[in-house]
């Protein structure tokens, strides 16, 4: 980079620094998300290829004018939807640096390296998993973190039974059976397909009252498919399941796949780091059994898109499943642990640890256990907000920072309920006041409100309701009332 280069990128930077301040400051204030102006999304879609490129300058004016006026909306503090957060700023800032060092973190000798090592082992710290050095890596997401804890089950399990599936394949077994409930995130099925296992030898397995894994329902059915000379292998339980945010019952399943030598994983993608939470920690018990557990920094940490973790408690099952080292990449400067390439699918790897450093750097343990607890109590209080009013109703009891309600105006038919809870969120988000997401439970359509910003307040909380409340009494009218 010559000075004149470098000049210019200095006084972009600073530029750039001013323009996501101001996004960030203005984020409360505007709203939290409206439809694109169709001919701005027709300029982002058929953009030409430049023949020419564009100074510094001219790139942000683009992205100021183009690109950050129209957000998804989870940096508001009365964004309920889904379960994406709004970015921590120290995490924003060491993507930056991580950018501009641009290194690939598949192994050698160099800080990204050791960093990924010790914020894995934060991150199992904090929520309480054992870990053994090299018992975790960072990933995309937890659905990258899912397939890579259930290959390494699956290739336990098939070791167990005679066979190398690395070098053979699955061909000739008997048909390798796992469990999960209804419940259970969609990225658990599509490992579950990736891995040639088939969909249909994931069983589902009923829930209780409080849409928790059924341990009896579990024990019938895995003592079924032994009879029937199937091979159950692995259970997916779930700290904070999708709809609800309901929190498995850990010790009796991790007792069963103990007695069963079943693989535990837990997908904690969102709710692991509930365990914080001085009063909700008590249902976590047994979480720590677990054979691997999968979750997101960049869900209830904030940590800036995109970062994943698996943590497994046997190193060696998550290396021999992945590790195939040519000879031009081998490094005993990388000691006994390897490169991280040799524990997952990439062989390139983004700088994700700087910016999971920062986060949890920054607010450090109590501070983000002080978030969460925040987050829980908010969402506790929303739960209280919605069974005292007469036109809500809620659906299912507040385990973790997920409120499953819906709207039901008094004498209103339950099919006319359902239909106008469906088109609900839809409105809702079109007012762009508040923004909350829907889903299905048990048939019933509902409002699904996840609490992850720790800025929202219980001024929010009463705007999200109002705004339920009227876009719900504008659809009852066009109804007809009925």
């Amino acid at each position: 980079m010559s000075d004149t280069s470098a000049d210019d990128f200095r006084t972009a930077a600073r530029a750039a620094a001013e323009l996501v301040s101001d996004y960030l400051d203005a984020l409360p204030g505007r709203p939290v998300w409206q439809p694109m102006d169709p001919a701005a999304r027709q300029a982002l879609l058929t953009a030409p290829l430049p023949a020419e490129g564009l100074p510094l300058t001219g790139l942000l004016e683009v992205i100021g004018t183009q690109v950050m006026p129209a957000p998804m909306g989870n940096g508001n503090p009365r964004f309920f939807g889904w379960v994406n957060s709004a970015p921590a700023p120290a995490g924003v800032l060491a993507t930056l640096a991580a950018s501009a060092m641009n290194p690939s973190s598949a192994g050698g000798d160099h800080a990204d390296v050791h960093l990924e090592r010790a914020v894995v082992r934060w991150i199992a710290e904090l929520v309480g998993f054992p870990h053994p050095a090299g018992g975790g890596i960072l990933t995309s997401g937890t659905s990258m973190a899912t397939i890579l804890c259930l290959a390494a089950a699956r290739n336990r399990a098939a070791r167990r039974a005679g066979r190398d599936v690395r070098q053979d394949g699955l061909a000739g077994m008997p048909p390798l059976i796992a469990y999960a409930t209804g419940e259970t995130h969609s990225c658990v099925r599509k490992a579950v397909e990736l891995l040639g296992l088939g969909s249909r030898h994931l069983r589902t397995v009923a829930t209780d009252s409080d849409g928790r894994l059924d341990v009896t329902a579990l024990a019938t059915a895995v003592a079924e498919d032994r009879a029937a000379g199937l091979l159950p292998f692995l259970v997916v339980a779930s700290a904070g399941t999708v709809g609800t945010g309901a929190v498995d019952a850990f010790e009796p399943i991790a007792d069963l796949c103990a007695a069963e030598q079943l693989w535990l994983h837990v997908d904690g993608a969102y709710g692991a780091f509930g365990v914080l939470d001085a009063s909700i920690a008590g249902q976590y018990a047994g979480m720590d059994r677990a054979d691997s557990l999968a979750l997101d920094p960049h869900k209830w940490l904030g940590v800036p898109v995109d970062c994943g973790c698996a943590l497994v408690r046997d190193t060696e099952e998550l290396r021999g499943t992945f590790s195939l080292v040519p000879s031009y990449l081998r490094d005993e400067a990388a000691g006994a642990l390897g490169w991280f390439s040799e524990y997952g699918m990439e062989q390139t790897r983004p700088f994700r640890s700087l910016k999971v450093w920062a986060t949890i750097a920054h607010r450090g343990r109590d501070g983000i256990a002080a978030d969460i607890a925040r987050c829980t109590a908010l969402a506790r209080r929303l739960g209280e907000l919605v069974e005292a009013d007469p036109e809500l109703e809620l659906l299912a009891p507040v385990r973790t920072s997920i409120v499953a309600f819906r709207y039901k105006p008094a004498g209103a038919d339950e099919n006319v309920v359902n239909a106008i809870n469906k088109e609900l969120p839809v409105e809702v988000q079109l007012r762009g006041r508040v923004f909350v997401t829907g889903a299905l439970l048990d048939g019933r359509e509902m409002l699904r409100a996840c609490l992850l910003n720790a800025a929202t307040t219980e001024a929010d909380l009463e705007l999200l309701l109002a705004e339920v409340r009227a876009a719900g009494a504008e659809l009852t009218e066009r109804r007809g009332g009925r």
